[in-house]
């Protein structure tokens, strides 16, 4: 039977109210890590957990929300990896996290290529972004793309 039109309008303004909250709490994150050093470490870690902690409680409503509506359910099923992610700290990198949640695989490799482009022209430390490729690694083969 086909959804009543009422149905998939509530649907896309509850899909685009979700994506707002977590851009809104990415973006949180990304303003403390950019903030780190102008920090103390006990100030930065405590506004740190304070976001994973507002992520998780975030994720905790999304599932309740979504709990029965298998279209949403399957819709939004990246943007949940994405907030377990930023919590289980899979990512440490906003960047990564948000180009993750937003399905953007061309602008992951795009961070990749600047990442492979900078340690060769010396600009980076192969050290100091390894990690940061490797999440972008991740997060690729976890949208299914091709390495």
């Amino acid at each position: 039977p086909a959804r009543p039109w009422w149905t998939m309008a509530v649907e896309a303004a509850l899909r685009r109210n979700i994506e707002a909250q977590l851009e809104r709490l990415l973006c949180q994150l990304e303003d403390i890590e950019s903030l780190k050093t102008e920090m103390s470490a006990v100030e930065f870690e405590r506004e740190r957990n304070d976001t994973l902690q507002q992520l998780s409680e975030f994720e905790d409503s999304l599932q309740k929300t979504l709990s029965g509506n298998l279209t949403m359910q399957s819709e939004l099923e990246v943007t949940k990896l994405a907030i377990r992610a930023a919590i289980s700290k899979a990512f440490k990198t906003p960047q990564v996290i948000r180009l993750f949640a937003q399905k953007q695989p061309a602008a992951l490799r795009e961070r990749l290529a600047q990442i492979d482009r900078d340690v060769k022209l010396g600009k980076a430390d192969h050290d100091a972004v390894a990690e940061q490729a490797a999440e972008i690694l991740t997060a690729l083969k976890k949208l299914g793309e091709p390495l």
